[in-house]
């Protein structure tokens, strides 16, 4: 049997359709279809049963997934060591971090590291979406808390402090916002209801109980777009928020949470040059920078 073809029956047991299944093989819809056609052909045999919701593993197909499993886990441990091998200061790091941090402070670090090390390719996606390290979605990440995944290396690399803020602009229209009555008459920006409660909003409902919700929005450019506007306040990192000479940091009973910044990878990476080198630099870098991602310690 053909692995690509497996790899399409294990993709569409996991995510259901095919639809989903093309996107997670970064390939189209018919080409995972006449893949699976070809298969149950061949086999004289069912592996899906169609139904309105998506496929359905039949019997067979489900006595197959496990083995499936094994030779996918295999195939993508033979992938990281070939990967990992020593290339020296060469070849491609794929990174992946998150909104503002990406952009703000991670880009500008890698961009100085590539400058320095041009036998190297620097790869950055800024997503929300948890990549995962163990099928090589990415060789490092950068995120807030620690990582779920197993058999990762991740380290601890500074915190960020984050605030409520305010235009003169807007505290001249709406007058200065006071914690003590609830910022009654004032408004707010906060994240869409998708992203959870995060521990820099968490306190909101409670302390902000009389303020005013005016947009909720994905991103913190969008909420520093907002405050900047004179139309609401909003929790920014203080990162942004202190580099805005229109900005005021509205005062409150007591400090926000910090958001601990993490660098995780596979730890078949662990001894391969360029993610070394790239980890060692990036904790210098944060270090050099901690007092401005976190002005509150």
């Amino acid at each position: 049997m053909d692995w690509d073809d497996l790899k399409v029956v294990l993709a569409i047991a996991r995510n259901g359709t095919l639809s989903a299944a093309a996107r997670a093989l970064g390939t189209t819809q018919p080409t995972v279809s006449r893949r699976l056609d070809g298969l149950e052909r061949r086999l004289d045999a069912k592996l899906f049963d169609r139904d309105a919701g998506g496929l359905r593993l039949t019997a067979l197909g489900q006595s197959l997934i496990d083995g499936l499993e094994q030779m996918d886990a295999g195939a993508l441990s033979v992938q990281r060591q070939v990967a990992a091998r020593d290339t020296g200061l060469s070849g491609e790091i794929l990174v992946t971090s998150l909104d503002w941090l990406g952009d703000e402070v991670i880009a500008p670090m890698l961009a100085r590291f590539g400058a320095s090390h041009p036998g190297l390719l620097i790869e950055l996606v800024n997503d929300t979406k948890v990549f995962n390290l163990a099928r090589r979605e990415a060789d490092l990440a950068f995120r807030f808390g620690s990582f779920a995944q197993e058999n990762l290396v991740e380290r601890r690399i500074g915190d960020v402090a984050y605030a409520l803020y305010a235009s003169a602009s807007y505290i001249e229209r709406h007058g200065r916002p006071e914690a003590a009555d609830g910022f009654s008459g004032h408004r707010l920006v906060l994240l869409d209801r998708a992203a959870g409660e995060v521990p820099h909003e968490a306190w909101l409902p409670v302390l902000a109980h009389r303020a005013r919700t005016v947009l909720h929005a994905n991103g913190l450019r969008a909420h520093l777009a907002a405050v900047r506007g004179g139309a609401a306040m909003a929790v920014l990192p203080c990162f942004m928020g202190e580099r805005d000479a229109d900005l005021h940091r509205v005062a409150l009973p007591q400090p926000m949470p910090v958001r601990a910044v993490r660098v995780g990878f596979h730890s078949d990476m662990r001894d391969t040059p360029r993610i070394r080198a790239l980890v060692d630099f990036v904790v210098q870098e944060f270090a050099q920078l901690q007092a401005q991602l976190n002005p509150l310690a």
